[in-house]
């Protein structure tokens, strides 16, 4: 069953905390990873705390970049509904309260770890919570909150889902192994496949990602060029980051799609260009919506990629210390001028990283500063799924499209700084509802 027809029949459920929202972990709401509830033992010793660092650090380095995007989309549309989204799984509770955490989950289930004298002994506390003993465990749930499983939803991937999602009215199997397919295919219950995300990159992958990268290099030659020809930096720079996104992103087989708002990306100039931050392909996009008259800024250990590093410096981006406020905010001085006495536009992610998951994370001040100091409108760009063509944690890219929205700009010039924390707060709004009342993807009105 496709994604949309899946969020309609969310959209459709009664609305409120009554209607539960079950999620798997291993194989649901992430690709098959290590999280199968055994080797217990080899954590023996251990502290709570340190287990709970462990978890966070795992999630955070390899289990985002395992997401599955349609369930997570699945869960937003659940809490748009105000459903009582339950995060229920046999993994240890270290292992399952980061993804839980990021989903926003009201309630875990999962396998405990006994621990005497402070420390994990290696056993579970109980029983490990799996099949009938998760089923168990979720009823309890639902009668202890006044849950009402015959509207709730249950996603699982394998059979030792099954209890639960025949407890329930509205069971949805998601990447189903052969056992739970049949018996989905059995029950008429909706099948939902979901792109897989780690493992061995294909060959055509690393071809892709080899032709991006000499894509780039080919736009940067031409850059090269045209700036010879008009004895031009300017022009060099201008058709090297255009052209290098044109080319890098066409050999990449990833296309740019435009959902909305593409009049704003020439109203707004010379302004600052804001964008969400979830994929190393992010800052590639922008320059190619964007193209001419810009340039950024950006975090230090930029200044060391590979090839684009150079290409940054040459363009006069600045450089970022972000463990240094003091040097951060001289940094951000040129920045200003470029964009009140030279006109060009600048490039800023205001969350300053990637964010593990897609969820928009928290916006730093510095590209607010930099609009207000400089009396420079604020564009909006929302980009929906860069993430699903190249993951946090991933080498290489995959192929597909990636949908943007670019909001009206914002006028700066009443900013002052008194205020800064409440223009941070809107912006980041902007981003949020357009995420979740994306163009054409049917959701739950408020």
């Amino acid at each position: 069953m496709r994604l949309d027809e899946l969020l309609a029949r969310v959209c459709a459920a009664p609305r409120g905390s009554t209607v539960a929202a079950v999620v798997d972990l291993d194989g649901t709401l992430v690709t098959s990873s290590a999280t199968a509830p055994t080797g217990f033992a080899r954590y023996q010793g251990r502290s709570a705390d340190e287990l709970r660092k462990l978890g966070q650090t795992e999630f955070d380095t390899s289990g985002a970049g395992r997401l599955h995007t349609e369930v997570w989309e699945l869960i937003e549309a659940h809490h748009q509904m105000g459903h009582t989204v339950v995060l229920a799984c046999a993994a240890a509770r270290f292992q399952a309260q980061p993804p839980a955490d990021a989903i926003r989950a009201a309630h875990l289930l999962c396998t405990e770890l006994e621990i005497v004298d402070g420390a994990i002994t290696g056993r579970p506390a109980g029983a490990t919570l799996t099949g009938p003993v998760r089923a168990s465990a979720v009823r309890e749930l639902a009668a202890r909150e006044g849950i009402n499983l015959a509207q709730s939803f249950a996603y699982g991937s394998d059979a030792g889902a099954l209890p639960v999602m025949a407890a329930v009215g509205h069971p949805v199997a998601v990447c189903a192994d052969p056992a739970l397919g049949a018996e989905a295919d059995r029950r008429s219950w909706p099948v939902l496949d979901c792109v897989k995300r780690g493992g061995k990159p294909s060959l055509i992958e690393r071809v892709r990602t080899m032709g991006f990268y000499s894509g780039f290099a080919a736009g940067a030659g031409a850059g090269a060029a045209a700036g010879a020809w008009h004895r031009s930096k300017r022009a060099m720079v201008d058709v090297s980051f255009a052209r290098g996104a044109d080319f890098g992103l066409a050999a990449a087989g990833v296309r740019v799609r435009v959902v909305e708002g593409a009049q704003h990306l020439t109203s707004g100039r010379p302004g600052i260009f804001v964008f969400n931050h979830q994929s190393m392909l992010d800052p590639v996009i922008v320059m190619k919506l964007v193209r001419g008259k810009l340039t950024g800024v950006a975090k230090r250990e930029a200044r060391d990629m590979p090839g684009f590093g150079k290409l940054f410096e040459f363009a006069g981006v600045a450089f970022v210390d972000r463990g240094n406020t003091t040097q951060a905010k001289q940094a951000l001085a040129p920045a200003v001028d470029k964009v009140r006495e030279e006109g060009l536009s600048l490039l800023l992610a205001p969350e300053g990283t990637r964010s593990a998951t897609p969820r928009i994370g928290e916006f730093k001040k510095g590209a607010f500063h930099i609009a207000m100091q400089a009396q420079a409108p604020m564009v909006p760009i929302v980009i929906r799924n860069a993430g699903e063509v190249w993951w946090k944690g991933s080498q290489v890219i995959r192929a597909g499209t990636v949908d943007v929205v670019v909001l009206p700009p914002v006028d700066t010039s009443t900013w002052q700084p008194a205020t800064l924390a409440d223009h941070v707060t809107e912006v980041r709004n902007m981003f949020v509802d357009t995420l979740a009342g994306w163009p054409g993807r049917s959701r739950g009105s408020a």
